[in-house]
């Protein structure tokens, strides 16, 4: 049976997991306690989503749960390849599924539930969700997908407002912070669409990226959370102010207002 006491093992498990991590290195520690942080935000934000939209306690739980282990691959992802860029590591996504498995982390829960949870993880970090799946793991993938982003938004404009103190290159993903903007970038976003993770080439780039997850967003409080926190804002003061990144703002500015249409 799915209640509170189930959900706080899994805590208690993942919090143990997470502590087999530990280093005395600083400059490591520091991206393991980011993620875990990333974490119970991602849970706080997807009950918030959850509730937004009148979910009963079960699936309150079942979001609560696939939240609280949606980057659990991304601790041994660091440890081995010392980067969260799955391009030249591995899928997170993917091998958190593979460490709930090997380790039996659900095997408590009913085999309905288990699969939902699994699902849902594995398609949290991909471009674009699959068109034939059943409809209860695309709601909840979409649920984790939005309170994701609204926490990785979170990271990162906190980053972008003090990066002239220290620098992180895990967040940077080692992409070169220089002035350069691809054409290719730009064209994604001025149609509407999100942008290839190939084209990619430098911290400005994925900046850009990191704005057009608008087009990718599922539930009017997603929205409505993004226009409050300043997100679209905080990121593009952090970039050149150039024509074509203004252009591209004022798009996905445009395309979120129509969002929320009530402010």
């Amino acid at each position: 049976m799915l209640n509170q006491e189930k959900v706080d093992d899994l805590n208690s498990w993942f919090e143990q997991y997470v502590h087999s991590f530990h280093t005395d290195n600083p400059d490591i520690q520091r991206n393991f306690d980011l993620k875990l942080v990333h974490t119970r935000q991602v849970c706080m934000e997807i009950l918030d989503l959850g509730q937004s939209l009148g979910l009963n306690q079960k699936d309150l739980y079942i979001a609560e749960i696939i939240a609280l282990f949606h980057d659990v691959g991304r601790f041994e992802q660091y440890d081995r390849y010392g980067t969260f860029y799955d391009l030249k590591s591995e899928d997170h996504a993917a091998l958190g599924v593979r460490v709930l498995k090997e380790n039996h982390v659900l095997d408590s829960l009913d085999s309905t539930t288990r699969d939902l949870i699994l699902k849902s993880i594995s398609y949290h970090n991909r471009a674009f969700l699959p068109e034939k799946e059943i409809e209860v793991y695309l709601f909840f993938s979409r649920l984790l997908r939005d309170a994701d982003k609204l926490d990785i938004w979170r990271v990162v404009t906190d980053y972008y407002q003090n990066q002239g103190q220290e620098r992180n290159s895990a967040l940077e993903l080692g992409l070169r912070n220089d002035p350069e903007i691809a054409d290719e970038v730009c064209e994604y976003l001025l149609a509407g669409k999100i942008v290839n993770v190939a084209a990619i080439k430098t911290l400005n780039d994925f900046k850009l990226l990191q704005m057009g997850w608008v087009y990718d967003l599922n539930f009017p409080r997603t929205f409505d959370l993004v226009r409050e926190r300043c997100y679209l804002e905080t990121i593009v003061s952090s970039l050149p102010k150039t024509e074509k990144v203004l252009k591209v703002y004022s798009v996905i500015r445009s395309f979120l207002e129509r969002q929320c249409p009530r402010i």
